[in-house]
């Protein structure tokens, strides 16, 4: 097994009454003890919970009760507990008679670092057919789940091909809670609001290019169902992480995501000028500040 998988702990102080394997359900009684205390104190003020789960990033600590549960050794029995204990949270809210009411957001922040011995060894591949892994360009690294519960707002099982990013939370929620954002702050977060509701119309998209960064100045921008990757290679764990261009060939790459998920074709020859539209996007974006409207 890879050296940075599997229960292990980094050299470094501890806090004395850290119990790392009590971490996740420290964390799930936390959440819902302030749930049960805002039903409790009656208030009609909104609560605002935010709970980032450590997992499943290493150490893989799952408990006794969940090993063995899954088909993906530790790795899949640590997501196996992440599961358990976001259903406690849910049935806290249950519980609190406040589901009905609350916008619940589960996402992830960046892919796994999952090799292909280790989609062999397990049958298991947790990137969905995508390419590429955690600090990669490539989908498998950064483009991640956003579920929303949202009863009576959302519709249930809706599905959406909006292109968004975390950094937009904060003018959904200020939006939705019908809070003024000044225009210095988060100028790169959009309202998806229209989105959730399902008012916004599917070929207008909701925001700007997004922009992600990736490996040693890799960048890569998403622009509608195009995206331009600025090397060659995968710019973070996979490989290759940069190929060296070749004369007469492509410089970088370009895909259709619409069309290509799993980046398969790299199309950057065949349309030049998408590549020099995304070029300039990239240049824009990286030299001002973005001005929400």
């Amino acid at each position: 097994m890879v050296k940075y998988k599997g229960a292990f702990w980094r050299a470094g102080g501890i806090a004395p009454d850290l119990k790392l394997p009590d971490v996740l359900p420290r964390f799930t009684n936390e959440a819902v003890s302030i749930i049960e205390k805002h039903a409790a104190s009656k208030t009609e003020d909104p609560m605002m919970l935010y709970l980032a789960y450590p997992a499943p990033h290493t150490p893989w600590l799952p408990d006794d009760e969940f090993i063995g549960k899954s088909n993906a050794g530790m790795y899949g029995d640590f997501v196996v507990m992440v599961d358990a204990m976001i259903g406690r949270v849910l049935t806290a809210l249950d519980d609190a008679n406040m589901s009905d009411n609350t916008l619940v957001i589960f996402a992830s922040d960046n892919g796994p670092i999952w090799y292909d011995v280790d989609a062999l060894r397990f049958s298991h591949d947790p990137r969905a057919g995508l390419r590429g892994m955690k600090g990669d360009a490539w989908e498998g690294g950064h483009r991640m789940p956003f579920i929303v519960r949202w009863p009576d707002q959302v519709k249930a099982h809706s599905t959406t091909d909006q292109t968004i990013s975390f950094t937009d939370v904060m003018a959904t929620l200020a939006a939705i809670t019908d809070t003024s954002l000044a225009k210095g702050p988060g100028p790169d977060s959009f309202n998806f609001l229209p989105v959730l509701t399902g008012q916004q119309p599917v070929n207008k998209p909701i925001r700007g290019p997004v922009v992600i960064p990736a490996g040693n100045k890799v960048m890569s921008i998403r622009s509608g169902p195009w995206k331009l990757i600025t090397t060659l290679g995968s710019g973070g764990f996979s490989k290759p992480k940069f190929v060296k261009p070749v004369s007469g060939g492509p410089t970088a790459q370009l895909y259709n995501m619409a069309t290509d998920k799993a980046e398969t074709s790299n199309v950057f020859l065949k349309h030049p000028d998408i590549v020099k539209r995304l070029q300039a996007e990239l240049a824009h974006i990286q030299s001002v500040k973005q001005t929400r409207p």
